[in-house]
């Protein structure tokens, strides 16, 4: 059958070479038989180099309904990209059968191009186009038609479509030399064109089936990459850094996290949505490291010259207005409608519980909800995690399980016996699942598409060869598929788009207009998430989870994860030595904190997942760059406490007098600090407890010391913390007492135990009147 499906695919070319034009015949508008191999692909040129590149601009209507107009338009550029000029260029519009299953809504733009059977006829474009000249193009054709060639579609559906474009080139044959593909969703089909009689069956307005409609949830992500320098410990009223000023540019008008606002909040208006319908199916999931950071913004803020150099030289930001605006719209959408959070900067959570810090992980996962109901006065959903991934490895899933958790992934993760919405993990842990599909299509949209982790290489869609035009139908196409097909399980869709999502003004409005347009017609309902997280069953078997080495792939670097394990200890150790004080607005949590956040911003997915290889080694590099600085910044934070060299010989007054020294502080909050003393032992050194150094000051120990020795010796000090992390370089101090060393004490008490002997016996000789024999031959002078 293949075989068969190859040649077909050959002759199909071969008719295209030759010119050949009108309708192969009206192919089937509902699904392909069953026998019919769509899966086998040829390539999408028939040429070994690439003559020529089709761009599709703008397709008319985006979504067919019962009154939008019966003919659709396609416009856009074919440019010659070869070595030569290509003669005789040509294009034409064609589709295939509508899309039956949900595996097709991914995989029908990769269909051998026999399948796309119901064509339309070339148009020329140029009769030479010369090296790197473009021509625009023009195609239209009906609908459906009694009297001409049309697309033949008769019923709603989605439906693949494809622009194919033939030519010449110089010193070659006649040949297919590119083609640009994209969905087309029909919700409804409007009355037929060009009809001799318009009352005919075959003309008449054909309606979708509304009997068994989805329950649609639709996330709106607002997220972006991690924008603040690292390595900076917390302050009180120091302005924050960023590595760029790119924020600025997309909280500004006509920016990106500006666009995804104002497309919610034009979807929402009452007098758009007077019964909240959109407003209650739409969940928004907000980055807190977002809105951390734009809510420091608005207090004016810096931008670094070099992100490796975080105190270095430094600029004023442009967008404190910017950002105070756009914090005061999401205030505002977020008191009205269902808010989330998201995990702390899009960190990877399988990298997360690899670490196994349990204060990294609840910053990650915990806090989150807590730092967007802060900022933003709202009460946001708890016991929520959507991972950025879309999917959990085992590790995740044992952290998850010390807390009744719900969380979000795709459903080509969820392994189960059950097709349905919700499936249950663990005891505590609830999956929901997202449809993979929509997800995939939506992650391709916008600027900077991207290729989910949860997407299998060999099945990503080629976004580098499709408009951003073709790519955004393609995503209307993939929300619209479940609703038009009243067959497919479960009836409730959840549609994930990613949490960096680079969709412009155009692409968030028409998602929006696509989901208000299932709502209106019948073919959705509004599903709320709270609702959802509170009425839906976990299944009755527990699922098992997929987790695809592509996650693995898309993880942060292991030197990444490596440093977050040598630092942490640290941090904590600095942490609960640091003194509390209630007088001083800097605490010690808030102090240490952002090193935590640096931490986990280095280990964001955001960007790693993109087409452009470029965009994904910046992204690394700046997560390399952020580690290394929270490196050097605690090294630095440990290096600035210790003890004062004294310089020279140390000279006790005597064997017992106290070692003076002088210990400095140059953080800005309080430190308790224990002295460690390395000493011979001849000398020795009393614990003074631990000591408290005040900000930015330093102060004065006394050590009780003792020393029965004249000689010099070298004791080594040096200050840790409570739980004896060394803080400094230790400090070695030469020692000399004035106290009689353990030689001279020896002759000393030898000689007077001989002068007390020669005595003694002079005593005894003369109380027996005897003569000292000492004194013999001593004569009287």
């Amino acid at each position: 059958m293949k075989m068969a499906l190859r040649r077909a695919g050959i002759a199909a070319l071969v008719m295209a070479a030759v010119g050949v034009t009108g309708s192969l015949g009206a192919g089937p508008a509902h699904a392909l038989p069953a026998s019919h191999d769509k899966h086998v692909q040829a390539p999408r040129t028939s040429t070994d180099g690439k003559f020529l590149e089709l761009s599709i601009e703008s397709t008319t209507p985006t979504t067919v309904t019962t009154t939008s107009t019966p003919t659709v338009v396609v416009k856009g550029t074919v440019k010659n990209v070869g070595d030569r000029p290509v003669e005789d260029v040509g294009v034409r519009l064609q589709r295939a059968p509508a899309i039956d299953n949900a595996a097709d809504v991914r995989d029908a733009l990769e269909f051998d191009q026999a399948i796309f059977d119901t064509v339309g006829e070339f148009d020329t474009v140029a009769t030479s186009l010369e090296r790197g000249e473009s021509r625009p193009f023009t195609l239209s054709l009906p609908l459906r038609s009694t009297t001409g060639t049309s697309l033949e579609i008769s019923e709603p559906g989605v439906y693949p479509m494809l622009v194919n474009v033939n030519g010449t080139p110089e010193y070659g044959g006649a040949a297919r030399l590119d083609d640009a593909r994209f969905l087309l969703p029909v919700l409804g089909v409007p009355s037929a064109t060009n009809t001799r009689t318009s009352s005919t069956s075959a003309s008449a307005v054909v309606a979708p089936d509304t009997s068994n409609p989805v329950g649609v949830t639709m996330m709106w992500p607002l997220a972006t990459a991690p924008s603040l320098v690292g390595g900076i410990p917390g302050s009180v009223n120091d302005p924050v850094r960023l590595i760029n000023d790119d924020l600025a540019t997309e909280l500004s008008d006509g920016g990106r996290l500006d666009a995804l606002v104002d497309a919610v909040e034009n979807a929402t208006k009452p007098e758009i949505d007077a019964d909240n319908k959109v407003r209650d199916s739409l969940c928004l999931a907000i980055d807190p490291d977002l809105v951390i950071t734009v809510d420091n913004m608005t207090r004016g803020y810096l931008v670094v010259d070099n992100a490796a150099d975080p105190t270095g030289a430094a600029h004023d930001g442009r967008g404190q207005d910017a950002a105070s605006n756009w914090l005061s719209r999401i205030k505002t959408l977020a008191a009205s409608m269902c808010t989330t959070s998201v995990p702390f900067a899009q960190a990877d959570l399988a990298a997360v519980g690899t670490v196994a810090h349990p204060e990294l992980t609840a910053t990650a996962i915990d806090r989150p909800a807590d730092i967007v109901d802060t900022i933003l006065g709202v009460t946001s959903l708890r016991n929520f995690v959507w991972p950025d991934s879309g999917v959990l490895d085992s590790v995740t899933v044992d952290t998850l399980s010390t807390r009744p958790t719900t969380t979000l992934v795709a459903a080509s993760s969820v392994d189960s016996s059950e097709a349905q919405l919700s499936s249950r993990i663990t005891d505590t842990v609830d999956a929901l699942a997202f449809d993979t599909a929509a997800a995939a299509a939506f992650a391709a949209t916008g600027s900077n598409p991207s290729t989910p982790s949860y997407i299998d290489e060999d099945t990503a869609p080629q976004l580098e060869t499709e408009s951003r035009v073709a790519r955004r139908q393609d995503a209307l196409g993939a929300m619209a598929w479940s609703a038009l097909t009243p067959t497919a399980v479960p009836r409730n869709q959840i549609l994930a788009p990613p949490q960096l999502w680079s969709a412009d003004a155009e692409d968030a409005g028409a998602m929006l207009s696509m989901l208000a347009t299932l709502i209106r017609s019948g073919l959705a309902t509004p599903q709320s998430l709270p609702a959802l997280l509170g009425t839906q069953p976990g299944a009755t078997d527990t699922a098992t989870l997929e987790y695809p080495e592509r996650a693995t792939q898309d993880g942060p670097q292991t030197a990444v994860i490596d440093t977050a394990k040598a630092q942490l200890p640290r941090i904590d150790a600095l942490e609960l030595s640091l003194v509390d004080d209630p007088q001083v607005l800097l605490t010690p949590r808030s102090f240490t904190a952002p090193l935590r956040e640096d931490l986990l911003r280095a280990m964001s997915s955001a960007n790693r997942r993109d087409t452009s290889i470029l965009s994904v080694r910046n992204a690394e590099r700046a997560a390399s760059i952020r580690a290394g600085n929270v490196t050097t910044s605690v090294n630095g934070l440990y290096q600035a406490v210790s003890v004062v060299s004294p310089g020279g010989v140390y000279t006790l007054a005597s064997g017992q007098s106290p070692l003076l020294l002088v210990a400095r502080n140059e953080l800005p909050i309080a430190i308790n600090v224990n002295l460690r003393v390395d000493a011979p032992p001849e000398m020795k050194i009393s614990d003074i407890g631990p000591k408290q150094l005040p900000p930015r000051g330093s102060r004065q120990l006394t050590v009780p010391a003792e020393m029965n020795d004249s000689r010099k010796v070298v004791v080594s000090f040096s200050l840790t913390t409570t739980d004896g992390f060394q803080l400094g370089s230790p400090t070695s101090v030469t020692v000399r007492s004035n106290a009689y060393g353990r030689p001279l004490a020896a002759v000393t008490a030898t000689a007077g135990g001989l002068l007390l002997f020669l005595a003694g016996r002079r005593l005894w000789h003369r109380y027996r009147g005897q003569p000292d024999p000492a004194d013999e031959g001593y004569k009287r002078s």
